[in-house]
């Protein structure tokens, strides 16, 4: 067989698995947390939380998720007693 035809079986494999596959998740019945994830931002809003991005240096990052999970709280409840710390002192 030439090299050719092995790739045109390869190309014709990978057809077939794209048309027998099924509808991913974001279509199909896990299209409802969509909805679950605008209900969740509007009760932050609601609790007066606002998102807020940042780029941090990653040895910075995995300091904050090791005392998060020291103190077993999460990584929101850590860096908000971190900011409020910095802005008194």
């Amino acid at each position: 067989m030439k090299k050719t035809d092995l790739e045109k079986l390869k190309g014709m494999k990978i057809d077939g698995r794209l048309k027998h596959a099924s509808t991913p998740g974001r279509f199909g019945a896990a299209a409802a947390t969509a909805t679950n994830r605008r209900e969740q931002r509007e009760l932050e809003r609601a609790q007066g939380l606002v998102p807020f991005a940042v780029k941090l240096d990653g040895e910075l990052v995995k300091r904050v998720q090791a005392m998060a999970m020291e103190r077993q709280i999460g990584l929101n409840e850590i860096v908000g007693e971190l900011l409020l710390k910095g802005l008194r002192g």
